[in-house]
Parts: C-alpha cells; structure tokens; sequence
C-alpha cells in the first residue's frame, strides 16, 4: 500500500501544458528563436534548466539563457496562469486520499509563486502534506531531487510512495528517486511515451482515477498483489 501520493502539477491536476507551451513560444521568439509550438510542448514538464539546453546552444544559452527563462517566467505569470483551470476530479481525488489517511505531496517544475495560485485552484494547503519546486532542488524534472526533497520532508522511503504524473519526464524522474509512477493522459502525451518511461498504470485523468479509485494503485487497500 502507499502511505503517500506525490503528484505533477501541470498537465495533471490544472489544465496548463498548452498556456506553458505558447509562454516558451512567445518567449524563444522575444529572443529571436522561431521553434515549431509541437517541439516546445513535447518538452514541457522538464524545468527551463532541462528545458532551454533542447533549443538554445551552448553560446545562447550563455548569453541569453537566464534572462529568457526570467522572461518566459514574468510572461506565463502575467498573461497565461490566469487561464488555468484545475481538471475535473483534481480536488475530489486529493480529498479522497486525504480521507482514506494517505499523505500528499506535490513535485513540480513550477515556480514557487505558482505552486500557491495552483494550490487554492485545487483546494487549499490543508490537503497538502509537503510540497517541492524547482526553486528548492538543485536540478529539475527529469532529475529526481523534488522527488527526493518531497520524500525527505515527509520521511518515508520510496517504496512507501506512488507517484502521479502526465509526462515521460515524471515518470523518468520518479524512478531515479526509486518511486513508481502511475500515469495520466491529461497533459497530452501518448500512453505509449509514458508506458516507455515506465509507468506502472495509465489513466485518462483525474477523474478516471477517482472513479476506479478501490483498484489503484493509490487506494490504501491496494495489495502488491494487484501490481504490475
């Protein structure tokens, strides 16, 4: 059983992989850099210090690196975080597990800033029991360290925790950090991509999860048994 839930944030419990995708977008172009929209999107999920290496060069990344990433940063803030909306059932699954007594934890790439718009949009810190950004580790998604960070904060070992999240690079940095993943269509990558990255279930959403709650990989009740 899990004595814990880490979720993603983007693209798993608030609708925001596309409003992120055109920030980059719009970003990358401010600095003279025209990239096809469905190049930036499939890399969404991975922290700018992932993220920027994929289309700026060494030299770029040099020179202009850190004040794109500030920029994309202010950008998404200003004009974009005001359109996300959280996925239905987002709240309901955190109450369930909150419920059943199982910790939850929060692993994102987001700013910090952030993380508070997105937690009253999902129903408050109250049902929160630890949560990590990439401001607080030293490297982001696809490294482990907020996986790590989030299991030191709540002390339990990784066999302990089950992780949930929309992108490869989730599941990626999960299992560096010795955590299992369960995935979620929601932010728009295939099953496919995250079966690769090895999730060990795949749901639709957070509702999908919630509704086949008893035989997840999340219900407390669920025996290694039943795992694949």
């Amino acid at each position: 059983m899990a004595r814990a839930v880490l979720f993603d944030i983007d693209g798993t419990l608030v609708d925001s992989v596309d409003l992120h995708a055109q920030a980059w977008q719009e970003a990358l172009v401010r600095f003279g850099k025209e990239v096809p929209y469905d190049e930036i999107r499939s890399q969404i999920g991975k922290g700018g210090d992932q993220f920027l290496p994929v289309f700026l060069n060494e030299e770029e990344l040099e020179r202009f690196g850190d004040d794109l990433a500030e920029y994309c940063t202010g950008l998404y803030q200003r004009q974009y975080l005001p359109w996300v909306k959280p996925f239905p059932g987002a709240r309901d699954l955190l109450v369930r597990l909150k419920q059943g007594g199982t910790l939850v934890g929060l692993v994102s790439s987001c700013k910090r800033m952030e993380l508070g718009y997105y937690l009253r949009m999902v129903g408050g810190a109250s049902l929160v029991d630890a949560a990590t950004t990439s401001e607080e580790a030293e490297g982001s998604k696809p490294q482990p360290d907020v996986f790590l960070a989030c299991l030191d904060r709540l002390a339990l070992d990784p066999h302990e925790v089950v992780a949930v999240g929309d992108s490869p690079y989730d599941a990626e940095a999960a299992a560096r950090a010795g955590v299992r993943t369960v995935g979620v269509l929601s932010g728009g990558f295939a099953q496919h991509d995250l079966e690769e990255a090895g999730c060990i279930e795949i749901y639709q959403d957070c509702a999908d999860l919630l509704a086949r709650f008893p035989k997840t990989p999340l219900a407390p009740e669920h025996g290694t048994e039943n795992r694949r």
